[in-house]
């Protein structure tokens, strides 16, 4: 079995932002030579998340508004008191740092509407983004 680990660097401009992190994670997947196997995308990243969804701006601001109404950047929560991103914190706890996708001869193994998109919670920020491609 190849291993293979790679990874890159998104700059973030905006306090909450989407970025669409697709291409380069699938440039990574084409260096790795890996015909079949999987694809680990990780951000080592407590106040940022990654989604599987449609790359399409209006959705894009629905789900910052959403991120926005449920987990309250103004909210009385508790690590405010100590650091103003609490919904940062949040809001990554529950959308999650990790995906996971399959490699089917050479190319990952997604819909048609989804694209891997990096969600900045507390921005703007210099973000790691870390890939391995395991497989033959």
């Amino acid at each position: 079995m190849k291993i293979y680990f790679s990874e890159f660097e998104v700059v973030t401009s905006s306090r909450l932002e989407i970025i669409d992190i697709t291409k380069m994670v699938e440039e990574v997947v084409a260096k790795s030579g890996v015909r079949n196997g999987i694809c680990v995308v990780h951000l080592p990243h407590a106040t940022a998340a990654l989604m599987l969804n449609e790359a399409e701006t209006r959705l894009w601001h629905d789900y910052l508004r959403l991120v926005k109404d449920v987990f309250k950047p103004d909210g009385d929560w508790q690590h405010n008191i100590i650091d103003s991103n609490a919904h940062a914190h949040l809001a990554s706890g529950f959308i999650g740092q990790t995906r996971i996708l399959p490699i089917k001869d050479g190319q990952l193994v997604r819909g048609t509407w989804q694209n891997i998109l990096l969600l900045e919670l507390d921005g703007p920020r210099h973000r790691r983004v870390v890939v391995e491609v395991l497989g033959e």
